[in-house]
Order: C-alpha cells, then structure tokens, then sequence
C-alpha cells in the first residue's frame, strides 16, 4: 500500500511542476508560436527544422522555470486548462467550449494536407485557423474557470498586467 501512496505522491509532485513550470509566459507563449513553425518547416520539407520543432513542443512545458507570478494572461490560460483537466471536464466534446477543440480536428487536418500539398494559401489559413480555435478554446476555459493567477507577494502589479521578468 505504501508503494501505491509513494507512486501516487510522486505522480502528483511531477504534474504539479509540469504545470508550474508550464505556467511560465515563456513556456506557452512560445509554444503557441511553435505550431506555425512546424507547419512551415512541413511546408518547406525542413526534416531538421521540423524535428526542432517536434522536440521543441514535447520538451517546452519543463523547458522554463516556474514563474514567479502567475497572473499574465498566457499563464493564467495554463492554469485554466489545468483546472478545467482536473474537475474532468475534458478537452473535446460537442459542448461548449471543448466543440472548438473538436472543430480543431478536421482544420489542423486541412492545414496539414495543405501543407503536404505545398499549398501556401492552405497552409496558412489552416494554421491560421488551427491558432484561433485553439486560442478561443483557451480564452474560453480561462473565462468559465475564472482562473487570476497570483502576483508578487505584496501585491502590487504591473500596470498591463505583464509578467515581470526580473529576478
């Protein structure tokens, strides 16, 4: 029983830096950038730049540091999908708003083919689509969960409401 507790608090422990370290602006900021990357090196028949990309986007969530706040919008949309991830609501479905991620199937699979087909209209509309669909998912989970993420201790932000990268 202890073995089971141990791998269930190790499981735990490694979700919650995933998550933290993910929360990071850096970390989805720049992972959204990587979708269009892919698709261009796709395009382009890049294999090196396409694995770049590939590697980037499976190592990105751990590849930054925890923040040390978390209310920027790019990380509080990560915290959302945390959320929404942990009460079960899931990602795909015909509800509103896990529908834009099933819309995402069929358009990510245009814009793939487009881009296959060297087909640069298709290929940037597809991607085009792909990031607004994803982005309306993200913008609407984070608008239902209501996620702020936290700012510096005292309590004073930054007047955009940025994340300061200051130490």
């Amino acid at each position: 029983m202890d073995d089971e507790n141990d791998a269930q608090g190790l499981r735990s422990g490694l979700e919650d830096a995933f998550w933290a370290r993910h929360a990071n602006p850096l970390s989805s900021g720049t992972r959204i950038l990587a979708f269009p990357f892919a698709m261009w090196a796709l395009y382009r028949r890049d294999r090196r730049l396409l694995a770049a990309a590939v590697a980037f986007i499976a190592v990105n969530p751990v590849l930054f540091p925890r923040p040390a706040r978390t209310d920027s919008y790019l990380s509080r949309i990560v915290l959302a999908e945390r959320e929404w991830i942990a009460e079960g609501r899931g990602t795909m479905g015909v509800d509103y708003p896990n529908v834009l991620n099933l819309l995402n199937v069929p358009v990510t699979l245009y814009a793939l083919a487009s881009a296959v087909r060297r087909d640069p209209v298709g290929t940037a509309v597809g991607t085009l689509c792909v990031m607004v669909l994803k982005l309306w998912w993200t913008d609407a989970i984070l608008r239902e969960t209501g996620v702020t993420g936290e700012g510096p201790a005292d309590g004073a932000s930054d007047a955009d409401g940025g994340v300061s990268l200051s130490p």
